[in-house]
């Protein structure tokens, strides 16, 4: 089953599941692909099998700060969903790959019927804030190159070795200078880690990368595991 492919629909019970097959859909979200805007209505709630979403930050000087990804282990849009819909930041298709996709309206109804349901989704949103409180403390603390290494097993765990990830866009992650991040890139390729080219980024050596990373990456899998009270191989990909 193709929903499956999703951690949180595949925890459902069997019963919980067949509630939801009827309203759920499988699509294709491609890279770059605004799922909502800041303030904007949130009318559908994403699972995704594959691919990475990612949450930003917008300024009003038009800066911007990536503070969530959503990939396999999550889903977009079920807070809102259970409470007025907004979306309280701009949120995109980072890496393509497929979703389950329900209505809003859908999951806020089976959400009251379905108390397991309902309380997996709250769950998440635990894991995510977690993440989110994660990312703040990370970005006043640590060093870009620890940041970038941080981001990058993020990636890695959701999307695996091919990355379609442009040195803007990773700036933009971090809110740091391309400048900085080009520096960064440079000395990881040097060290064999990853090779750059053309927007692409392949990882070549993840226990390295994990090496040189700060903590934060291995804290919010230890979120998780809690959270969902997960052994190892259950908490992430």
């Amino acid at each position: 089953m193709p929903h499956s492919k999703n951690f949180l629909l595949n925890r459902l019970d069997a019963a919980v599941l067949d509630r939801l097959l009827d309203n759920l859909s499988v699509i294709q979200l491609s890279h770059g692909d605004v799922l909502a805007e800041t303030h904007g209505q949130v009318e559908k709630v994403y699972f995704p099998h594959s691919g990475i979403i990612s949450c930003v930050v917008e300024t009003i000087g038009g800066g911007a700060i990536e503070t969530g990804m959503i990939g396999k282990d999550g889903a977009f849009g079920s807070s809102q969903a259970l409470d007025d819909k907004v979306s309280l930041n701009h949120v995109v298709t980072q890496v393509p790959g497929e979703a389950s996709v329900i209505s809003s309206n859908h999951v806020r109804a089976l959400a009251d019927e379905l108390p397991a349901f309902r309380g997996l989704l709250v769950k998440y949103e635990q894991f995510f804030l977690a993440q989110v409180q994660q990312t703040a403390a990370c970005n006043a603390l640590h060093s870009i190159q620890a940041r970038t290494c941080k981001w990058l097993l993020r990636m890695h765990e959701l999307a695996g070795d091919e990355l379609p990830l442009t040195q803007e866009f990773l700036a933009q992650m971090m809110g740091v200078r391309r400048t900085s991040v080009t520096e960064v890139a440079t000395e990881l390729q040097k060290a064999g880690m990853i090779s750059y080219s053309r927007g692409r980024i392949h990882i070549r050596d993840v226990e390295l990368i994990r090496q040189w990373a700060c903590e934060c990456e291995g804290d919010v899998r230890s979120h998780y595991r809690r959270i969902f009270q997960s052994n190892e191989a259950d908490a992430g990909p």
